[in-house]
């Protein structure tokens, strides 16, 4: 249902911001592009706040759920049928002067947003394909990606790096999410996902760096302290990965780790993000937070401070799943925030260009 779009096109549609706009506009758009937002629909009309979050605001990115967590009665959301997503994915992108990035959380087991019974192919957990033979894990992450592909999806946040410290972890281990406890089998299984991906033009993102599966609590619903729990050994995938080429994305976690940083959580830590994954990892690529709305960054810091924290850390994007709480103008208010911020000079200018142009290196390498 996609074709490649023409060099020419593309090379067009990328300098554009940088040639045929003025400096405000140019910088509306640079902002634009370091937000994913979430909403609610099972189509997008014109009228639709997320057309409108993407024509007039410039928003780079849109993730799609099954359920709307925000809601305790009607949790309708995004996915009903493979037909209707296709048709959804479709308009959104149809929407976007520049290529979007339309991701979904698809690892397979407890966290499959295409669930068999919207009809789409079923996929075994983490777990259970980590303990089987790389066939299992290639069949699985090929089932995957063909799956992404043929809904108009290209970008999943797959596969988890997470090493399985702690089986009682509830937001990974006790839940299957990781691979394995052993972290050579963690980053062999996950070269494989990666590479399945890549082959059908899918980004994929490994999480949750610098490693949650030795957390004993969900940082959905608070703060996540691995101080204490915490080892190298859980870089081991990100390393390894990193250093052979074949990472395009990297997940932050909202996890707080006073080894690396004694005073804020990975999202919002410079240490971590620019020290360790950038300056002693090496990764080039694009950084995206987790769930802006998540306990662990609301409770403490509110969302303009985390924003701000989040981009001087050096995020690349920030992600408003909009689903734990539900903001429909979550786009626009997290986009004014950011032009303050520049404008004021509180971030320089120059730090928003270095994330738009990764952003845009990436975007580069999409088909649509």
């Amino acid at each position: 249902m996609r074709t490649y779009l023409t060099a020419f096109l593309l090379i067009i549609t990328i300098i554009a911001p940088a040639t045929a706009h003025s400096q405000d506009e140019e910088l509306d758009i640079m902002i634009g592009q370091m937000l994913m937002v979430g909403f609610r629909g099972y189509s997008a009309p014109e009228d639709a706040p997320v057309i409108r979050d993407i024509t007039q605001y410039h928003v780079g990115g849109v993730i799609l759920f099954d359920k709307d967590m925000s809601r305790w009665y009607n949790r309708k959301r995004n996915i009903r049928s493979p037909k209707q997503v296709a048709s959804l994915t479709e308009s959104l992108q149809s929407a976007a002067d520049i290529p979007l990035f339309i991701a979904v959380d698809q690892e397979g087991g407890n966290v499959q947003r295409l669930k068999a019974k919207y009809g789409f192919p079923p996929t075994p957990s983490a777990q259970t394909l980590g303990s089987q033979d790389d066939a299992a894990v290639h069949k699985a992450a090929r089932s995957i990606a063909s799956t992404l592909d043929a809904a108009g999806f290209n970008m999943n946040f797959s596969p988890v790096a997470d090493v399985n410290v702690n089986p009682n972890s509830p937001a990974i281990g006790k839940i299957g999410r990781s691979f394995s406890s052993d972290p050579s089998r963690v980053t062999r299984c996950n070269a494989i996902f990666l590479e399945a991906f890549a082959q059908q033009g899918i980004v994929g993102s490994l999480k949750h760096f610098p490693g949650h599966g030795s957390a004993g609590a969900d940082s959905h619903y608070g703060v996540t302290d691995v101080t204490n729990t915490w080892s190298e050994s859980e870089l081991i995938p990100y390393r390894t990965l990193i250093g052979n080429g074949s990472v395009q994305m990297i997940m932050t976690a909202h996890i707080f780790n006073g080894k690396l940083d004694p005073i804020y959580p990975a999202t919002l830590s410079k240490a971590i993000i620019t020290g360790l994954l950038r300056e002693r990892l090496g990764f080039n690529g694009v950084v995206i937070t987790d769930d802006m709305d998540m306990r662990a960054i609301t409770d403490a810091f509110g969302r303009a401070k985390a924003i701000q924290l989040a981009i001087e850390a050096g995020a690349d994007i920030l992600l408003f799943g909009n689903n734990i709480t539900f903001d429909e103008d979550v786009a626009p208010t997290a986009h004014g925030i950011i032009k303050e911020l520049v404008e004021t000079g509180v971030i320089p200018r120059k730090r928003i260009s270095r994330s738009y142009d990764r952003i845009m290196r990436l975007k580069n390498t999409l088909k649509q």
